[in-house]
């Protein structure tokens, strides 16, 4: 069986989609990966700040008696 020139042009098409959509899986991949670094960041900063406003470190020191 002989291919026609439209089915070639179809299975071209068709694997220039499959590899375009193998990238943008890729690229979704990685955009998720750096947003939850970027969320790991921002919980990290809220945890600490949170523990300076709420811990020990907030009560005013007595004057030395130097």
């Amino acid at each position: 069986m002989r291919l026609s020139v439209i089915q070639v042009i179809a299975a071209l098409f068709s694997a220039v989609c499959f590899i375009i959509a193998f990238i943008a899986t890729g690229v979704a991949v990685v955009s998720g990966a750096f947003m939850l670094l970027a969320l790991a960041a921002l919980g990290f900063i809220a945890w600490t700040a949170l523990r300076r406003a709420f811990g020990k470190d907030r009560l005013p020191r007595p004057p030395s008696s130097e």
